[in-house]
């Protein structure tokens, strides 16, 4: 994981470099200048448009005694979004961009969900993941749970 993040940190800002020589060439330094100022502030704007919206969902969701985690997902995936694009750089607003779009927010979120799913485990009192298991004759807090 440490390997990955770190290929992460050196390729993506190296990466950028190119592209911003690349349009600076194109385009001059003034022109280039307002393009990332611009998406930054449309960035911005967006994201916080799509974040009340799925923060209405949330209090919709949690005011019909429903688990909100689809919100709860999607508010994350628009948060990482909004922070891509208030990174200055062309690659981390267009990978912004993409996610505050419905539909690809929706996949992202099917995608980490699905992900999230095989990665934690569910403890309920009648055993992992629920069930119709029969009730532990132990209580479950033997301390060596935190209750939270």
């Amino acid at each position: 994981m440490f390997s990955r993040l770190l290929l992460l940190f050196i390729f993506v800002p190296v990466i950028e470099l190119g592209i911003f020589l690349w349009i600076g060439e194109r385009l001059r330094l003034l022109n280039t200048l307002a393009i990332i100022l611009f998406t930054g502030v449309l960035g911005a704007a967006l994201t916080k448009s799509q974040g009340l919206r799925v923060l209405n969902d949330f209090r919709k969701s949690t005011a019909s005694g429903q688990l909100p985690h689809a919100a709860i997902v999607e508010g994350l995936i628009i948060l990482v979004a909004g922070a891509l694009l208030l990174t200055p750089g062309f690659l981390t607003d267009a990978v912004g961009f993409l996610a505050l779009v419905p539909a690809v927010r929706s996949k992202l979120r099917k995608a980490l969900t699905q992900y999230l799913s095989t990665r934690i485990k569910i403890i309920t009192p009648n055993g992992p993941s629920g069930g119709n298991r029969p009730r532990r004759s132990k209580p479950l807090d033997d301390d060596n749970v935190i209750d939270v």
